[in-house]
């Protein structure tokens, strides 16, 4: 039986959020999970996880007087010495104080990073990442997000928001809406063309089923991805690549093959074609374990 603290980790997406308690073990002893619900408000989202972890708390068997620290990795540009979020599009905030907002309300110390940093962070420790000191992972779900890990650390930068890959421009001849990788390749993307009410279960069903329009869809996707994946490797020289997201679960290992071509065409030199694109093996749990992780450093040694 661990003697270390608990801890919390929070996924908060753009459509979800997911509790988890986790023990010093990185076991996740008690899950809660709820919608985000940004359109209703920040103080909406607020409420929502503070009864999010009091959820998790009780479900582990547990009380919030129990958990050390809370980490949270959320999606958006992230101020990370102040705890704001710069920018968060598919939230609707601009500068939020989010940090200092929700430990006023948990009462206790609260760690807060990018959403795919987070992710990026716990495959790194736990998952597909093991075994590699400088990655890039590239989240695919309602936007498309980026995180860096390079010679065994998260890489912030000088302005604390390296990684947002989804955000590089890839038809800079295009109206707004339908210039970066993001506005292309994500879920939203997809919809646009597909249908407003079509679900990503539908999207994986259609693309399994040989959908032509489907399948023209998500093979676009995955061309802009491979290509912009190989940008990256080529700057950043690489090993390893990890893809998660909601869409690249869904869609799986035909769709991984397909980034896999695009990037094997583009990137420079060849050599870097050794360069490994995995998919996420911690799948939705990424986020919460990584934010667990940042969260324990809050903890006295």
């Amino acid at each position: 039986m661990t003697t270390a603290p608990f801890v919390v980790g929070i996924d908060l997406s753009a459509t979800n959020l997911q509790f988890g308690v986790v023990d010093g073990e990185n076991v996740i002893v008690g899950r809660a999970g709820a919608k985000t619900e940004a359109d209703r408000g920040l103080e909406h989202v607020i409420s929502n996880v503070c009864r999010g972890v009091e959820k998790a708390c009780e479900a582990a068997g547990m009380g919030q007087d129990d958990i050390g620290a809370i980490g949270v990795a959320a999606a958006g540009a992230i101020d990370i010495p102040r705890g704001v979020v710069l920018q968060a599009p598919n939230l609707g905030w601009h500068d939020v104080p989010l940090r200092d907002m929700l430990a006023a309300k948990l009462g206790r110390p609260v760690a807060l990073d990018n959403d795919v940093n987070g992710a990026v962070w716990g495959e790194y420790h736990l998952g597909a990442g093991r075994g590699h000191k400088d990655l890039l992972g590239v989240w695919v779900g309602t936007g498309v997000g980026g995180g860096l890990v390079l010679d065994g650390r998260l890489h912030h930068g000088r302005f604390f928001t390296a990684g947002e890959i989804g955000h590089t421009v890839m038809n800079p001849t295009g109206v707004p809406g339908e210039r970066t990788l993001e506005d292309l390749c994500s879920r939203m993307a997809m919809k646009r063309v597909l249908g407003a009410s079509v679900t990503t279960r539908q999207i994986a069903t259609a693309y399994t089923n040989g959908d032509p329009a489907t399948c023209d869809v998500v093979n676009r996707s995955a061309e802009l991805l491979g290509i912009a994946i190989a940008n990256w490797v080529t700057a950043l020289s690489l090993g390893a690549v990890i893809i998660g997201g909601g869409m690249t679960e869904a869609l799986g290992e035909p769709y991984l093959a397909r980034i896999r071509d695009s990037f094997d065409r583009d990137v420079f030199p060849d050599e870097l074609r050794a360069c490994e694109l995995v998919i996420t093996t911690l799948t939705a749990d990424a986020g919460l374990l990584g934010a667990a992780l940042l969260a324990r450093l809050l903890l006295p040694t």
